[in-house]
């Protein structure tokens, strides 16, 4: 594991880093099982709603679909730079995935960042990805434009692809990324599958793309240690009635070190 002065330096010249080898190989075989389970669920939804086309081979909400994800994040041992990154606490946002092959397409492979407005030196939103496969540069590992955390705007398509990086790593790794940092996913050009997974972490006073607590259950905050209650964002729900509202600190919905 690198330094904490490794990691402001890397994050804040490039916006990136990569840990190598960081989950076990055993959580992550599970992981490559399960996300071609998930998918047949997404999927279901997805040509449902007619958006079939723009979504192929990607996951989302991960959470409460099959316990290998959670697991995950019981294991996720890079927390403590996360917290350096955000300052403060931190919730999980989003937990989505892909299934790269040689011929999917997808949204994320067109250069985008996944921030919907530039925060500059505002710690808001945070990208991790799971490398559930070795990323090579043969098989379409992420590419990232160093530096980019500090530009709004958008680079060209040719800039972007003269100055891009791969982020490459064996199964396991997690990359971590700035989430002002423009990226793509590569184009798979190998017959082996290329698959991962992508906890998104934000401030908690942001809301999350999916609603995890009432998703797992309410009353399951108890079943989780303080540190996955805090990441799975039990700590900062939003009351509904003012019987919620009117609570003591310790029995808030919104917790009072929440940012």
């Amino acid at each position: 594991m690198i330094s904490i002065q490794q990691f402001d330096e890397l994050m804040a010249e490039k916006g990136w880093v990569v840990f190598d080898s960081a989950i076990p190989s055993a959580l992550v075989a599970r992981m490559q099982h399960d996300i071609h389970d998930a998918y047949e669920i997404c999927r279901q939804y997805q040509v449902k709603n007619g958006i079939e086309q723009d979504t192929s081979f990607t996951v989302h909400h991960l959470i409460g679909q099959f316990d290998s994800y959670l697991e995950c994040l019981k294991a996720y041992p890079i927390y403590e730079f996360i917290e350096r990154y955000f300052g403060g606490k931190f919730v999980l946002n989003s937990f989505g995935g892909a299934i790269n092959t040689r011929d999917s397409i997808s949204y994320a492979q067109r250069v985008h960042r996944d921030i919907r407005s530039y925060s500059g030196a505002i710690p808001l939103l945070l990208n991790t990805l799971v490398m559930l496969d070795d990323f090579t540069a043969d098989n379409g590992s992420t590419w990232l434009l160093p530096g980019s955390h500090r530009q709004e705007a958008k680079p060209s398509d040719e800039f972007f692809r003269q100055h891009a990086e791969q982020a490459i790593g064996p199964a396991g790794s997690i990359l971590m990324f700035n989430s002002n940092v423009w990226h793509a996913g590569g184009n798979n050009e190998t017959d082996r599958l290329r698959r991962s997974v992508t906890p998104m972490f934000s401030k908690p006073f942001m809301k999350q793309q999916f609603d995890y607590p009432r998703a797992l259950g309410y009353e399951k905050a108890d079943d989780f240690d303080d540190t996955l209650r805090q990441v799975i964002g039990y700590n900062a729900r939003v009351p509904a009635t003012l019987d919620e509202w009117y609570q003591p600190p310790s029995k808030r919905m919104y917790r009072p070190n929440q940012g």
